[in-house]
């Protein structure tokens, strides 16, 4: 998974080549269903993941609904937990 971020990241930095595939309501579509997928993956409530995270369960659906617009420290806190 790692290197999926790193590929991503490497898409969109700036001072790369590649110009960024994606709006950003479509970006916070995709990071919303990923973090759905990877949070059944293993198995986890949205409630198991909010007590893990210290995000609440309502802000954890909006995320996964696409709503949110996530700050890096929430990413790194779900990603953690997960």
């Amino acid at each position: 998974m790692l290197n999926q971020v790193m590929d991503f990241a490497g898409e969109v930095l700036p001072g790369s080549c590649a110009v960024p595939p994606y709006s950003e309501a479509a970006f916070l579509t995709e990071l919303g269903d990923r973090l759905r997928s990877s949070r059944i993956r293993c198995d986890l409530s949205r409630r198991e993941l909010a007590r893990r995270s210290g995000i609440s369960e309502r802000y954890i659906a909006q995320i996964e609904a696409g709503k949110g617009n996530v700050s890096i420290v929430l990413l790194l806190r779900l990603a953690s937990a997960i």
